[in-house]
């Protein structure tokens, strides 16, 4: 769920919810983007973008399981991000290019890879001395396409909300996603099919992307839907997840994070 106006969205969960169960949701949001492709230069978020080359510090290798290099997806420029994410973004690393294995690889041949850790990868780059870095075959390289990151304060999917987050009627409802599927069902997966960074993740579906740890939900880094432009897909009506443990995000570590792949 996004919204534009982060008091509209404090008064939607308040009166669709309760006084004390719309602030307890309230306090979940997190600030995030809508990634909107443009083909105006001027239009565009810093170096943040879909596809083309990787913007790799010299001497960095590229990402690789099992000998197969994997394919870049997208880049975003933490530093242009910066001004709105504000303390939800507790280091600055700069440049983030997300890999992934090819989806389109023979499914006989590579599919146990796409369940190997090392299938995603994150990479940090220094802005000021990253270089365009072409994929080596047989790596997939997307059209290099610019977006406009709209800044959006954003609530968690029902399926992220956990039974302690919320208070709720156990009589009425059998758990806090009920509730929040019932009151706010015609807000709830609104980011379904776009591509989004930070925030939260629409999942759509009856399951949990951000999982929990001591630590507490995953940050979400970027939500990746099947593009035909683009030319990736993720199986039928299919989106690419992007994860990290909060405390591998805090301390800057992007080697701990994750990809999750769901589909119909």
């Amino acid at each position: 769920m996004e919204f534009d106006d982060p008091a509209e969205m404090r008064r939607e969960c308040t009166e669709r919810l309760g006084e004390k169960a719309g602030r307890q949701f309230a306090a979940m949001a997190r600030r995030g983007f809508r990634l909107d492709p443009t083909t105006d230069d001027a239009q565009a978020t810093g170096r943040c973008r879909l596809g083309g080359p990787a913007l790799l510090e010299p001497g960095t290798p590229w990402p690789e399981v099992g000998g197969i290099p994997l394919s870049l997806h997208a880049v975003l420029d933490t530093d242009a991000l910066a001004p709105w994410l504000g303390d939800e973004l507790p280091t600055r690393p700069g440049l983030l290019n997300f890999f992934y294995l090819d989806p389109d690889l023979p499914y006989e041949k590579y599919s146990r890879l796409h369940d190997e850790p090392e299938a995603c990868r994150v990479i940090p780059a220094d802005p000021a001395r990253a270089v365009e870095t072409a994929a080596p075959a047989p790596a997939r390289s997307y059209p290099a396409t610019p977006v406009h990151a709209a800044g959006v304060t954003m609530l968690p999917d029902s399926w992220d909300v956990n039974d302690r987050d919320v208070e709720y009627d156990r009589d009425e409802h059998w758990g806090a996603s009920s509730l929040i599927l019932d009151a706010m069902g015609d807000l709830d997966g609104n980011t379904s099919g776009h591509h989004c960074a930070f925030g939260w993740p629409d999942t759509s579906y009856a399951f949990w992307v951000t999982s929990r740890d001591a630590d507490g939900p995953a940050v979400h880094l970027l939500q990746l839907p099947e593009d035909s432009e683009l030319g990736w897909g993720w199986g039928d009506a299919g989106t690419m997840y992007f994860t990290i443990p909060a405390k591998a995000f805090a301390t800057g570590d992007f080697s701990k994070a994750q990809a999750d792949m769901r589909c119909c």
